[in-house]
């Protein structure tokens, strides 16, 4: 096996670390698919904002800049990370308020039919807010049910879609194994029965190139703390294919998402556009901190970005075969990298009580029940000698179990 240190030596993106912030404490940060480091810019953004935009423009920032804010940067995200022309992505909300909305705008989109397909590991907030829209609106769930070491496949889809499907809601990457779907394949087979499809890109937007255009994908929502770097609860996005706008109509009508905002008229109309899928005001704090990682993803180029992922989850599953498995532990991500997003996840009883011994010596995978250990591998800032310093930490750990 290649050494980390090699690994490291070789990595054109290797750079990038010394533009993030970091803290000496931790030796080993492997969670970069839950929150993501912050830039040294976005420091130096946020000291600013707050000391000349928001303190020095005050109220008159509304009007130079931020209205405009969550489509600016929707734009950037477009083009940056999922391959979608301006005016089809808009910042605002979390990602359990933009899947509503887009999830009850599909259904209405598609009177007559009233099942919606969902897969049973998806994440907790996609399976509750479909649960919860199905009850509201008499529609039925079609469950997929997928391998705990992988995910949906399109023969599944297949085999589920129907005249009845309005929608297919899924995830781009399994939260949970790292489970890379065909979105393309996946896209077609829906729309050949005449349904929407919605795909849940957080664990894949900034790590793993994606086509949103070019696949033909209909709706899209994802979170920006992650591998965007957007900081802690920073608004999610959500990708509404243009041809679809004028003929859907969101749920949750707020002021910004109106068609003339300052007017303050009696009766509601949405704005044309993107724009009307907008609700209330916009956290505008929140959106500052991932424009310098768009920036820097932009720079590096999303195919090297790829690259080395694949590269740090090849390592980091080599280590895992030679250090944790034979201590008890099981792979439960694809072994195939075409299949494979930016985390690996590895099952044993005893990391429920081995994770938090590890957060104390520095080291910090993410653990979800009832027992897997999550490494969530960053390109722009983690280095392979981290992810070894990791994996031989929890190695270390089991055997103290």
């Amino acid at each position: 096996m290649t050494t980390a240190a090699q690994l490291d030596s070789t990595d054109p993106l290797a750079g990038y670390r010394e533009r993030f912030v970091t803290d000496g404490e931790v030796i080993a940060y492997l969670d970069g698919n839950s929150l993501g480091r912050p830039t040294r810019a976005s420091v130096q953004r946020l000291t600013e904002f707050a000391e000349k935009h928001w303190g020095g423009r005050l109220i008159r920032g509304w009007d130079e800049q931020w209205y405009d804010l969550p489509l600016t940067i929707g734009d950037r995200i477009g083009k940056v990370v999922l391959g979608a022309a301006p005016g089809q992505v808009f910042v605002g909300d979390s990602t359990t308020v933009i899947l509503y909305k887009l999830i009850r705008a599909a259904l209405a989109a598609r009177p007559g039919r009233d099942e919606i397909v969902v897969d049973t590991d998806n994440f907790p907030t996609d399976r509750f807010v479909a649960s919860g829209i199905a009850a509201e609106c008499g529609a039925t769930l079609r469950w997929v049910s997928s391998a705990p070491d992988g995910g949906v496949t399109p023969d599944q889809v297949a085999a589920l879609v129907g005249d009845r499907t309005a929608l297919v809601v899924l995830s781009h990457i399994a939260y949970r194994s790292g489970y890379l779907a065909d979105a393309r394949e996946i896209t077609r087979i829906a729309h050949d029965a005449g349904a929407l499809v919605l795909w849940d890109l957080c664990h894949s937007v900034g790590v793993v190139p994606t086509e949103l255009d070019a696949w033909g994908v209909d709706l899209a929502a994802g979170c920006t703390y992650k591998y965007l770097n957007g900081g802690p609860g920073s608004p999610a996005f959500g990708y509404v294919r243009a041809e679809h706008q004028d003929s859907m109509r969101q749920p949750i009508q707020g002021w910004m998402g109106s068609a003339n905002p300052f007017e303050m008229g009696p009766d509601y109309a949405p704005h044309a556009g993107i724009r009307r899928f907008i609700s209330g005001t916009p956290s505008v704090v929140g959106m500052l901190a991932m424009q310098d990682m768009l920036d820097l993803i932009d720079a590096a180029g999303m195919d090297v970005i790829r690259a080395k992922s694949v590269s740090l989850t090849e390592f980091a599953i080599d280590l895992a075969d030679e250090l944790l498995v034979p201590r008890g532990a099981a792979l439960s991500s694809p072994r195939d990298p075409e299949r494979r997003g930016s985390h690996v996840t590895v099952d044993h009883p005893a990391f429920s009580d081995v994770v938090g011994r590890l957060w104390e010596r520095g080291v910090i995978p993410d653990f979800r029940r009832p027992h897997g250990l999550r490494l969530g591998l960053s390109p722009l800032t983690t280095s392979f000698a981290e992810v070894q310093v990791g994996v031989e930490a929890i190695a270390e750990e089991l055997d103290a179990a």
